[in-house]
């Protein structure tokens, strides 16, 4: 068995593409448009699995963008999308800087969570040990739902 990619649904692919590209920083490795099936793929992988993504088509994150309209409600039934990251302290510092919400702030070192446009809920974890506690972080709050 192999892992291949998660699909999620979403509303707005521009919008999407920000926060998944520009924002949280994975890289587009392939675009599939469907003329009768009225939907776009785009396939993005985090950019330490890019090469290993474009050979094996895996491990990717597929955005499906259903060309009519459609209201997509909850994520957290979908659970997470989780990244490993090599300074949580940077990451969510970026992230904050270019307007997204940290739902559960690095108050630890390890673990923060975020919000995609469309709600799905993305687990950022620390590589290897913890880091030392640091402010902001370490005495802010949660906002919302994670």
């Amino acid at each position: 068995m192999e892992y291949l990619h998660t699909m999620v649904r979403v509303s707005d692919l521009e919008r999407s593409l920000d926060f998944y590209c520009n924002k949280l920083g994975l890289v587009e490795t392939d675009r599939q448009d469907s003329e009768a099936g009225r939907f776009t793929l785009v396939f993005l992988a985090a950019p330490g699995d890019a090469e290993r993504a474009a050979v094996n088509k895996a491990p990717l994150l597929e955005l499906t963008y259903n060309w009519d309209t459609e209201q997509y409600d909850g994520g957290r039934n979908f659970g997470h999308l989780a990244y490993r990251v090599d300074d949580i302290y940077q990451t969510c510092g970026q992230l904050a800087d270019a307007g997204v919400t940290i739902n559960r702030p690095p108050r630890d070192g390890y673990m923060a969570f975020i919000r995609s446009p469309d709600n799905i809920s993305i687990e950022l974890l620390q590589r290897g040990e913890a880091l030392p506690a640091q402010e902001p972080w370490h005495s802010m709050p949660n906002t919302g739902e994670w």
